[in-house]
C-alpha cells in the first residue's frame, strides 16, 4: 500500500481505503456481523488503514462493527465518520433498506450529540476525519464550521470534511468547502465515467492545500467488468436506482477502456483506481468493496506503475466525445443548489475560486 497525506491536517490516508457502508447496509447485498468484521479485518491485513464510516449507515451498525474490528488496532488506523442525518428522531430501519432522504441537523448541539455517540460506537476517543453527510450550500454556516473547529482544538476531532451527495454533482459546495471553509477533505462521487466535478474539485484542493476523497470509483460496479447486459440486482439493491443506460453504455465504455488496462496486465478494476490516483488533489479511493478477492485486487493497484501521460490522455480524449456513443451514453446530469432547474449537464467547469 501507498499512503498520502491530506496537507492542511497532516492525517495519512492509504491510497485505497475501505468504504463501511456495505458493511452497515443491505444496499449492496446482506451480510452478517462475522462476514463483515472478515471483510474489515483483510482489508487492514491488506494496507487499507484509512477506513470510513457514516452514523446514518444502518443506523449505527457500520460504525459499531467498524469500533469493533478496528479495537485491537487503532493506533494504525486513520478512521473517518459522517454526520447529520437525525438517526435518532428520524430512524429508518435497522438493516439501512431505506433509501429515501431523512431530516438533517448541522446545529451545534446536535453535532455535539451526533458526535458522542459515534465515539462510543467507534469505540474510541477522537475521529481522524469528522465529515458533514451531504451537506447542501443553504446549510453552510458560520456555526457549523466554528463547531468544527472547537471540535478539533478540543481533541475530539483532528481534521474535518465535507461529503457530498447522496446524488453527483453539487460543484458549488465542494469548491466553497475547500477555497472558502478551507476543509480539509471533499468526498465526492468521482470516477473515470463520471469525472465532473471531481476534476474540479481537485484542481481546487491542489490550489488551497485541501484534498479530495472519491468515492463510488468504480461507477456503481461498471469499472469492475463483472456486469452482463443480463445482470439483474436484488429488489431494495441501490444499483437498481440507475438509470438502465448506466448499465447499457457504461458495458460499452469498459469495451473501449479495457486495452489499456490489458497492455498493463492489471484489471479495468484497476485501471478505474490508478486513473483516480493521478488526478492532482486526489489522496484517497474508497471503493464499493463486497468480497475479500476485491480486497486483494483493488489494494494490488496502489502498487501498479503509474498511468502514463499518454494513457491519461487517451482517456481524456475518449471521454470528452463520450466514447463516440449516443446522446444518451452522457454522463447523468450533475445536481445543484443554485441552477434554477435543481441540475446542470455534467461538464468540465473552470473554477471560479478565491485561492490566489
Amino acid at each position: 500500500m501507498k499512503f498520502n497525506i491530506l496537507p492542511r491536517s497532516g492525517l495519512k490516508v492509504s491510497q485505497i481505503g475501505f468504504g463501511s457502508w456495505t458493511v452497515g447496509t443491505s444496499w449492496w447485498g446482506a451480510r452478517s456481523d462475522d462476514e463483515s468484521l472478515a471483510l474489515i479485518g483483510a482489508a487492514i491485513d491488506a494496507g487499507m488503514t484509512f477506513i470510513n464510516t457514516g452514523d446514518a449507515y444502518g443506523e449505527g451498525r457500520s460504525e459499531e462493527l467498524v469500533g469493533q474490528a478496528i479495537a485491537d488496532c487503532r493506533d494504525r488506523i486513520t478512521l473517518g465518520t459522517q454526520f447529520g442525518y437525525d438517526i435518532y428522531n428520524a430512524p429508518a430501519k435497522r438493516d439501512g433498506s431505506r433509501h429515501g432522504e431523512r431530516p438533517q441537523d448541522f446545529s451545534p448541539p446536535f453535532i455535539r450529540k451526533a458526535l458522542e455517540h459515534s465515539l462510543r460506537r467507534l469505540r474510541t476517543d477522537v475521529i481522524d476525519l469528522y465529515q458533514t453527510h451531504n451537506l447542501k450550500l443553504p446549510q453552510f454556516s458560520d456555526e457549523l464550521f466554528e463547531t468544527l473547529d472547537r471540535l478539533r482544538d478540543e481533541g475530539k476531532i483532528r481534521a474535518w470534511g465535507v461529503a457530498l451527495g447522496p446524488a453527483i454533482g453539487w460543484r458549488e459546495e465542494g469548491i466553497a468547502a475547500l477555497a472558502d471553509r478551507r476543509a480539509d477533505a471533499v468526498m465526492t462521487v468521482f470516477n473515470m465515467l463520471e469525472q465532473d466535478p471531481g476534476r474540479e474539485f481537485c484542481e481546487v484542493a491542489a490550489q488551497s492545500g485541501g484534498a479530495v476523497l472519491a468515492r463510488v470509483p468504480h461507477h456503481s460496479g461498471i469499472l469492475k467488468d463483472i456486469y452482463t447486459a443480463d445482470t439483474k440486482f436484488e429488489k431494495g439493491d441501490h444499483r437498481n436506482f440507475r438509470d438502465r443506460n448506466w448499465l447499457t453504455f457504461g458495458l460499452r465504455k469498459v469495451e473501449a477502456l479495457r486495452p489499456i488496462a490489458g497492455d498493463r496486465r492489471m484489471t479495468v478494476g484497476q485501471l478505474a483506481l490508478k486513473w483516480l490516483l493521478a488526478q492532482p488533489g486526489l489522496a484517497s479511493c474508497l471503493p464499493t468493496i463486497t468480497t475479500p478477492a476485491e480486497v486483494r485486487e483493488f489494494a494490488a493497484a496502489a502498487e501498479a506503475e503509474d498511468l502514463s501521460a499518454e494513457e491519461l490522455a487517451c482517456i481524456a480524449e475518449m471521454y470528452g466525445r463520450d466514447f463516440d456513443l449516443p446522446p444518451e451514453a452522457h454522463p447523468c446530469d450533475l445536481k445543484s443548489s443554485t441552477s434554477e432547474s435543481g441540475s446542470v449537464r455534467s461538464s468540465y467547469v473552470k473554477p471560479l475560486t478565491s485561492v490566489s
